[in-house]
């Protein structure tokens, strides 16, 4: 080989290594007890929107007494600086207020009726008009002290990711923690702040993945993460395929599907190795397992 020659696969060897980055670098050492629980494990989307009205103290309560593993929850921040608990980034489609989050203070969320459109179909509304409001992150953990979480980071920002680790170590909840969010910016300042605490590959290190797994590749890299959590399909593609799953497992990824209600799709995804299911049933879920109470 020329010495030219020699260059160029230095030259090709350093764009890969610079392509896989991280994914080929050993995880940090994560101080966490999340994964310690029963597989599969049965998490509450947004406490069981299904059953309650999602992302309220009424909805983490009957998930609670239901003895699910994880509760599901997505964090907005406020005006203000509050870690509030609502899916969206605006309070329209859930409550009676209107505008986006980040505009209003906590004081001014506290006012609105976190059930006013619950469910979001059909006629009735059970819970409105009955004091359910948007909790803080502060609220829910300090409520239930003991329990898991799946906190998905909703804004695409430092900041909120900062402001959420910090938080959870003040609660000393960092180690019963795993941390989502579809956004590498917000997902990577957080692992900066709080590297022990694991997280789930955000939506650029899932697509990857699954590249290098359609390539046949997969066992040459992983996310910088230790759990993924994907739908069923995405961009046409069927992501609770076995091979995928096993690819997953075989580099050591914990995987859960999301919003999974149906009892039939929840036993395929058990019976195909899914390590947890995110479910906006909980109470169906527990049954497909067998530990209903």
């Amino acid at each position: 080989m020329t010495a030219r020659q020699r260059n160029w696969l230095l030259i090709f060897i350093a764009l890969v290594l610079l392509i896989l980055g991280r994914r080929l670098a050993p995880m940090p050492k994560l101080d966490s007890v999340y994964f310690e629980t029963a597989r599969p494990m049965v998490i509450a989307h947004q406490g069981g929107d299904g059953l309650r009205p999602g992302n309220t103290l009424v909805a983490f309560q009957n998930a609670v007494a239901l003895g699910v593993d994880v509760l599901e929850m997505d964090v907005n921040q406020t005006r203000d600086g509050a870690l509030v608990l609502i899916h969206d980034t605006t309070v329209d489609r859930t409550t009676n207020g209107r505008g986006a989050v980040a505009d209003l203070t906590l004081a001014e969320l506290k006012t609105l009726d976190a059930a006013y459109h619950w469910p979001h179909h059909g006629e009735e509304r059970p819970y409105r008009g009955r004091g359910v409001r948007i909790p803080t992150l502060d609220e829910v953990i300090t409520r239930f002290p003991r329990q898991r979480y799946n906190i998905e980071l909703k804004p695409d920002a430092a900041g909120p990711a900062q402001a959420l680790c910090a938080t959870l170590e003040r609660l000393n909840a960092d180690r019963r923690v795993l941390v989502a969010s579809f956004h590498a910016a917000a997902m990577e300042a957080f692992r900066e702040a709080c590297p022990a605490v694991p997280t789930s590959a955000h939506a650029g290190e899932m697509r990857w993945f699954y590249a290098q797994y359609r390539l046949g590749v997969w066992r040459l890299a992983r996310p910088g993460a230790p759990a993924l959590q994907v739908p069923q399909t995405s961009a046409g593609f069927d992501l609770t395929e076995a091979g995928f799953i096993d690819a997953a497992a075989s580099r050591g990824l914990h995987l859960d599907f999301w919003t999974i209600n149906d009892p039939a799709d929840m036993r395929l995804l058990l019976e195909r190795g899914a390590g947890g299911i995110i479910t906006d049933r909980p109470d169906l879920l527990l049954q497909v397992v067998g530990r209903s109470r």
